[in-house]
């Protein structure tokens, strides 16, 4: 087991991160996307608008997907207890939190995010513009969709270093960084956002860390 301990630096960190088999899916897909956008041209101030939508949309999205996707505890299907991959995968990710390989996505969820997920995403949004106002433009669509990959990308990027051993030197680095320690190492029910701290702040789930008990389950997900 690689542990976060063991990488010291932010070029050791990128080093490692760049090796790994999902980052370098995800990079692969912000470059393919951004090529794309480039032939197909016709840029304009709907891809100002369309990148920009796509930021609220990833902030909350991040916090609905780590509260009620990888956190989804166990339940009962046709007599049986059944936990979906992703969750379970997310408690490994609790119980072993200095395995830094650990905290990477899996070449298959990097895959899905990057072929349903984002486009999903794009797609919702276009019908209800579309049906707002008018049809978005494809290469709108696709300008959406390069920021939704880097955005995808900036979480993986983030996350990971978050777990190395990279001590934080901007404010705002040092304010995700924190908020994710107390979400593994004070209370799991807290601190959802890896990226920001936007969506915490807004859903109330970014109490002063002094107010909150110690949770007996934050390395075991488990009730």
């Amino acid at each position: 087991m690689l542990r976060g301990a063991d990488v010291k630096t932010l070029g050791a960190a990128w080093l490692l991160f760049r090796s790994q088999l999902a980052p370098r899916v995800l990079m692969a897909g912000v470059v393919a996307a951004l090529v794309l956008r480039i032939v197909v041209g016709d840029f304009g101030w709907r891809d100002l608008v369309a990148a920009a939508l796509m930021v609220p949309v990833y902030v909350f999205g991040e916090w609905a997907i780590h509260v009620h996707l990888l956190h989804l505890r166990p339940f009962r299907w046709r007599g049986r207890e059944v936990e979906l991959i992703t969750a379970a995968e997310h408690r490994s990710h609790h119980e072993y939190p200095h395995n830094l390989l650990g905290a990477l996505l899996g070449a298959r969820e990097a895959f899905v995010l990057l072929g349903l997920a984002v486009p999903l995403v794009v797609a919702t949004g276009c019908a209800i513009v579309g049906l707002a106002s008018s049809a978005v433009p494809f290469a709108t669509a696709l300008t959406a969709g390069v920021a939704g990959y880097a955005l995808v990308l900036t979480y993986e990027w983030t996350h990971f270093l978050i777990h190395t051993a990279h001590r934080p030197r901007s404010a705002y680095y040092r304010t995700v960084w924190r908020g994710h320690r107390l979400h593994h190492f004070k209370n799991e029910r807290y601190w959802h956002g890896i990226t920001n701290t936007v969506s915490d702040r807004v859903l109330g789930t970014a109490p002063d860390q002094r107010s909150v008990p110690r949770s007996a389950t934050a390395r075991t997900l488990r009730p």
